[in-house]
C-alpha cells in the first residue's frame, strides 16, 4: 500500500491565500463559511440539498460542522494556528493525486510484453477476434470473386473492368449485409448470451460501435459497385464491339443492349433504387438528425426494410452468376421482421405502470410483467420501453434496475427530448399510472456473476447499471432464503461456511452521475447495515474528475467526511457507502482482497477440530469489469499475477477476469 501523502505546506499557504483576502493575518470565521457555501454550491449535487442546511435549524448544523473542523469558537484564527488545523484534517495531496493518476497510466509500460499482451487480450481479445472473423469473411469473397471476374475469358472481354470492380464489391457485400442486419436482432444476441465464451465474442447488446462500422463499410463497397457498372460495365457492355462478347454472357437474346438498356433493367434500377435509399438511411442516421428529432431517426430506420427488399431483388435476374444475395439475407432479415413485427404488436397492448419522480433529473418505472413472455426477465437484462401518451413511434431501450418476482423497475435519467416528457409526466413526490409498450426482455449481463461465491465488480458511468439488479435480487433471495429458515446461523460451523462477498467499485467522472444511482446503492448498503452475515455486498464510489483548485479541492473532503447517525448520506454524492475522489487503485485493492482471500482459504482448509482437511477447497473469485480498456488491463494483469502467486504460495485463490459490454 502506497503511503499517504497529506496536503504540503506549500498547498495549506495557497488554501490559506485563497480564505484570507483581506490579507489581515487571520482566517476569519465569516471568510471560511463564505468559502464553504461557494465550493457546496459548485460541486454539491443539484437535485440533493445537503445536510448542513436544514429549515428547522437554520445554519445551526453548518456551524457546527466549521467549528467542529476548526477545533475553536473564535471568530479570528491566527494563520499559524489555522495552519495546524489543517494538518489536523490530513487532507490528501493534490500532488500525491495527480502523481498516482500519472502511476496508473505508466502501469503498462512497466509491464513484460508478453503480460501486455496477454492482459491486452483479456480485455480487448474477443472484440478483435469477431471483427477479425468478419473481415476474412469479406475478403474471402471479395478475393473470390475477384479472383473469378479476373480469370474468366468471357467477362472482361464483355464489360472491361467495371465488371471486376463490381463483383469483387458484392462479394464483400454478402457477409457485411449478413452481419449487419443480424446484429439488429436482440432475440439472437439474447440467445447467444446463454453461452459465455460465444457471447464473449459476439456481444451486439447495445452496441451501437459495430453496427455503425458495419453499415459504413457497406455504404462504401455499394458506392463502389455502382460506380463499377455506371462507368464500367454499363460502358463496356453497350459498346457496338463488344456485342458480340456480351452475347457470350448473356445470351444472344440480350443483345443489342443500350446504355439505357442496362440502367432500365431489374438489376439497374434496384440496384440505383437501393443505394439511394441506402445514403437517405446514412443521413437521417446522423446524430445531428438524432438529437433533432428522434422519431425522424428512427422512422427513418424503416427503409431499412425497402432496401433489403430491393436487393434481394437485385440478383434475381442472374445475369453473371446464380443469384446468392437473397441466400444472404434471409435468414437475418426474417429474425427482424418477426422481432419488429411483435413490438408492434406489444405496442397495442400497453401494461399499466406507475411512474415516479426520484429527483430533478430521475425517474423510475414499475410495472408488472405478464406472465406470457419470450423470455424470462432476469435482473440486469434491459427492455424497451414506449409510452403512447409521449410517442407511439420511439422505443427506447433501459436496463432493469430490479426485477423481484414479476415486478419490475427502470430507473431513467432525463437526458433529451423523450426523456424530459417523460419526467414531465411525472407529478411530484406520488406514483402516477401510465400506460407503457414493453418490449423484452434482452441479453442477461454477467451471466456468470452467479458462479462465483466472492466477486469484484469495477464499472464506469452508466455500464455498471446491471448490476444493481442483480445486487438487489441477490438481497431478495437471501432474504427469501432467512425467512424459510435456511440461512439460520450455525454457531459452530466457520464464518466462511456460508458466505458471498461482492466488492462493488463504481467509477463516475461528476458527482452529478451518481444522484439517478444513488437511491439503488443505498438501499442495497442500508440492506447491508442491517445483516451482513451471509451476504457481504462491499460497496466503494470514485469521482475521477480532478479539483485543480486547492480550496474546492479541500472542501471536498470535508463535506465527504461530515455524516451524522440523524444524516448518514454524503452531503456531496448523496450516497450513504464512502465516496472517493480520484480513480481507483487496482493494485492496493485486489492486494487487500487477496490478503482476505487467504484467510478465508486458510478458514476453509481446516475443520472444526482444527485440522487440515483432506480436500482443500478452491476459492474462485470471479472479476467483472466494464469501464476504461486502462484499467482493465491492469486488472487482468493483477488478476494473473495473483493466480499464479496463490500457486506458488500453496494457496488454491484464482482470480478469473471477465470482461462485460453494456453499451
Amino acid at each position: 500500500m502506497p503511503q499517504e501523502q497529506y496536503l504540503t505546506d506549500d498547498e495549506i499557504s495557497r488554501f490559506m491565500d485563497d480564505l484570507d483576502k483581506d490579507d489581515d493575518g487571520n482566517i476569519d470565521y465569516w471568510e471560511l463559511e463564505r468559502k464553504l457555501d461557494q465550493v457546496h454550491k459548485q460541486i454539491a449535487p443539484k437535485a440533493q440539498p445537503h445536510n448542513l442546511h436544514h429549515k428547522s435549524r437554520g445554519d445551526e448544523a453548518r456551524h457546527q460542522f466549521l467549528r467542529s473542523v476548526i477545533g475553536t469558537r473564535e471568530d479570528h484564527i491566527p494563520r499559524n494556528e489555522f495552519k495546524q488545523c489543517v494538518r489536523r484534517w490530513k487532507i490528501p495531496s493534490l500532488e500525491q493525486d495527480r502523481k498516482e493518476a500519472k502511476d496508473e497510466d505508466e502501469y503498462v509500460r512497466h509491464m513484460s510484453i508478453w503480460r501486455r499482451i496477454r492482459a491486452y487480450w483479456a480485455v480487448q481479445g474477443p472484440g478483435i477476434a469477431f471483427l477479425a472473423l468478419v473481415v476474412a469473411f469479406m475478403l474471402a469473397f471479395g478475393i473470390w470473386q475477384l479472383v473469378k471476374y479476373l480469370t474468366y475469358d468471357e467477362y472482361r472481354p464483355a464489360f472491361g473492368w467495371g465488371v471486376v470492380v463490381s463483383k469483387t464489391s458484392a462479394g464483400v457485400l454478402y457477409p457485411t449485409f449478413f452481419f449487419l442486419i443480424l446484429s439488429m436482432s436482440r432475440w439472437f444476441s439474447t440467445f447467444l448470451r446463454r453461452f459465455y465464451f460465444i457471447s464473449r465474442f459476439i456481444n451486439w447488446d447495445l452496441s451501437q460501435s459495430f453496427h455503425i462500422k458495419m453499415s459504413i463499410v457497406a455504404l462504401f463497397f455499394a458506392t463502389l459497385h455502382a460506380i463499377g457498372h455506371l462507368t464500367g460495365s454499363f460502358v463496356f457492355g453497350s459498346m457496338a464491339s463488344r456485342q458480340q462478347n456480351v452475347a457470350l454472357v448473356l445470351g444472344q437474346d440480350a443483345v443489342p443492349r443500350s446504355y439505357h438498356d442496362y440502367v432500365l433493367s431489374l438489376p439497374g434500377w434496384t440496384g440505383l433504387t437501393t443505394l439511394g435509399c441506402f445514403y437517405l438511411l446514412a443521413i437521417l442516421s446522423m446524430p445531428q438528425v438524432r438529437k433533432w428529432n428522434y422519431e425522424v431517426f428512427q422512422l427513418g430506420h424503416l427503409l431499412m426494410f425497402p432496401i433489403i427488399g430491393l436487393m434481394m431483388a437485385h440478383g434475381t435476374a442472374g445475369l453473371m452468376q446464380w443469384p446468392m444475395f437473397g441466400y444472404w439475407l434471409a435468414f437475418p432479415t426474417l429474425l427482424v421482421i418477426v422481432e419488429r413485427s411483435w413490438r408492434l404488436i406489444v405496442g397495442f397492448f400497453p401494461l399499466i405502470a406507475d411512474l415516479e419522480l426520484l429527483d430533478d433529473e430521475t425517474v423510475a418505472i414499475t410495472a408488472n410483467i405478464p406472465k406470457a413472455r419470450l423470455w424470462r426477465y432476469k435482473a440486469g437484462q434491459y427492455v424497451f420501453v414506449q409510452v403512447p401518451k409521449i410517442s407511439w413511434v420511439q422505443w427506447h431501450p433501459f436496463t432493469v434496475s430490479t426485477c423481484i418476482g414479476n415486478t419490475m423497475k427502470v430507473h431513467i435519467k432525463a437526458d433529451g427530448d423523450w426523456t424530459d416528457a417523460l419526467r414531465g409526466l411525472a407529478k411530484g413526490e406520488t406514483r402516477t399510472p401510465i400506460k407503457i409498450g414493453l418490449d423484452g426482455p434482452f441479453g442477461a449481463p454477467a451471466q456468470r456473476f452467479y458462479n462465483f461465491e466472492y466477486s469484484m465488480v469495477f464499472g464506469a458511468g452508466i455500464g455498471v447499471t446491471p448490476f444493481s439488479g442483480i445486487l438487489t435480487d441477490l438481497q431478495q433471495h437471501e432474504l427469501e432464503r432467512v425467512k424459510s429458515g435456511q440461512g439460520a446461523p450455525d454457531p459452530s460451523s466457520s464464518p466462511y461456511s456460508d458466505h458471498r462477498r461482492i466488492d462493488f467499485h463504481w467509477m463516475v467522472r461528476d458527482k452529478n452521475n451518481l444522484l439517478w444511482f444513488s437511491d439503488l446503492l443505498n438501499e442495497v448498503s442500508r440492506a447491508q447495515m442491517l445483516d451482513r452475515t451471509y451476504l457481504d455486498i462491499r460497496i466503494q464510489t470514485y469521482v475521477t474528475q480532478k479539483r485543480k483548485e486547492i480550496s474546492t479541492h479541500v472542501f471536498r473532503w470535508l463535506l465527504e467526511k461530515h455524516r451524522t447517525d440523524q444524516h448518514p448520506r454524503s452531503p456531496l454524492t448523496g450516497l450513504i457507502n464512502p465516496t472517493h475522489f480520484g480513480r481507483p487503485d487496482p493494485r492496493s485493492i485486489m492486494e487487500e482482497h487477496y490478503q482476505d482471500m487467504c484467510k478465508v482459504f486458510a478458514e476453509k482448509a481446516t475443520d472444526k477440530e482444527g485440522r487440515a482437511r483432506e480436500q482443500e477447497e478452491e476459492i474462485k473469485v470471479g472479476v467483472f469489469f466494464c469501464g476504461p480498456p486502462v484499467i482493465g488491463v491492469q486488472l487482468a494483469d493483477r488478476c494473473s499475477m495473483l493466480t499464479a502467486r496463490g500457486r506458488q504460495e500453496g494457496r488454491k485463490v484464482e482470480y478469473h477476469f471477465i470482461m462485460e459490454v453494456f453499451g
